[in-house]
């Protein structure tokens, strides 16, 4: 039974009833999960019951039918309990591309069972180890033969894999040099996860800085039936730009719930050490830095709602949606130096969460995109400058 009653929901009642669904996941919980290097299950699996990860399906397929300014809110409340959405946020924006481009049979052959937790649709395979971001040039390929597509190639930093029923995958199924457009000849997959290890796809798990489930995926004459070709053949990489925005807005709302975190973190540890007789508080150089967090975070904040704002009332919003990413990035990274710097050493301590949380909100700087790839596209998209690369 879904927590999420649509038509009675105000951004409050929201907050109250994530930061309940987060309350046994407790500071205990995630220094084991991190211990063991191993998967939040009961903590996905306690979202998943409650309805939160189908907040955006809408309610005809079994979901919330949310608004995305109420998806940010989830996002934000999950990372402002301490928790860490990075383990099932992606079936949050991954769920666009087959809302707005998959046809109804595929919608009703896969979105009830999501909504239901039967399904998981955690991963989503693009990013490749020598392509990079540069999308366009992706080298995985997907070959039509009869009633199916065969894949061979490689993708890299794809998280939750061993976890997700369902990934969407894209693949180019038109040579570059026979396209007109570098954009034209990229297809979008749903790929069925369960038992495809060992029928030509090889994972590998990358142990890496953060606890995030992350892998490196190998296709070896993998088979993809035609039927689960999303869209039109071709015109894949319009798919994944059209669910960008949201990923922005979410991933953002996530930065804005670390900031918050750190800053309280650190203002109540400020009012509560007593070093020379007094609170570390009271002195200057840990005040202003922590308002001048706080601050930011304010300001990043503001931003995050208006290309939520836009993109619920489908307008234009890339460019907020950039900047919302990353001025909330920037406000958590931050915000995370200035909650380390007043704990001082115990920041580094596991027990105090401190050091957990500034690895997780570091990964902003650079994934889903980089901050650099950000100013890129203000620079020349929004203030008209030459293109820089």
């Amino acid at each position: 039974m879904s927590d999420i009653n649509p038509r009675a929901q105000t951004h409050a009642e929201i907050r109250e009833a994530v930061r309940a669904a987060c309350a046994p996941f407790d500071a205990r919980y995630w220094q084991r999960i991190e211990h063991e290097h191993g998967y939040p299950q009961e903590f996905v699996q306690a979202l998943t019951r409650a309805g939160w990860l189908s907040a955006l399906i809408p309610e005809a397929f079994g979901g919330g039918g949310l608004s995305l300014t109420e998806a940010s809110v989830i996002m934000e409340e999950i990372n402002r309990a301490g928790a860490n959405s990075g383990a099932c946020h992606a079936q949050m924006y991954t769920m666009g591309t087959l809302l707005r481009h998959g046809s109804a049979e595929q919608q009703q052959r896969y979105l009830p069972a999501i909504a239901a937790g039967e399904l998981r649709l955690q991963s989503f395979a693009v990013t490749e180890p020598v392509t990079g971001t540069d999308t366009t040039k992706t080298r995985t390929v997907a070959e039509r033969r009869g009633d199916r597509y065969v894949v061979n190639g490689q993708k890299v930093w794809i998280s939750r894999v061993q976890h997700s029923d369902l990934m969407l995958l894209l693949a180019r199924t038109t040579p570059l040099e026979q396209v007109s457009t570098r954009a034209h000849g990229l297809s979008v997959f749903l790929v069925d996860l369960r038992g495809a290890e060992g029928r030509g796809l090889r994972m590998r798990p990358i142990e890496n800085m953060v606890n995030h489930e992350t892998n490196e995926l190998f296709f070896e004459d993998f088979e993809v039936p035609a039927e689960n070709l999303i869209g039109e053949e071709g015109r894949g990489f319009r798919y994944i730009l059209d669910g960008m925005n949201a990923e922005r807005i979410l991933i953002a709302a996530e930065c804005i719930g670390d900031g918050y975190w750190f800053i309280d973190k650190a203002r109540r540890y400020a009012g509560e050490r007593v070093v020379f007789d007094r609170p570390i508080g009271q002195n200057q150089g840990i005040q202003f830095p922590i308002a001048q967090a706080y601050a930011r975070v304010r300001a990043a904040d503001l931003m995050r709602y208006e290309g939520a704002r836009l993109f619920d009332e489908g307008a234009p919003c890339g460019a907020e949606a950039n900047m919302a990413k990353l001025l909330a990035a920037d406000a958590s990274w931050e915000a995370a130096n200035t909650c380390l710097q007043t704990h001082g050493g115990f920041g580094f301590a596991a027990e105090y969460e401190v050091e957990r949380k500034f690895r997780e909100t570091r990964l902003y700087q650079v994934a889903p995109i980089s901050t650099n790839m950000i100013l890129s596209y203000l620079g020349e998209h929004v203030l008209g400058l030459p293109r820089s690369f």
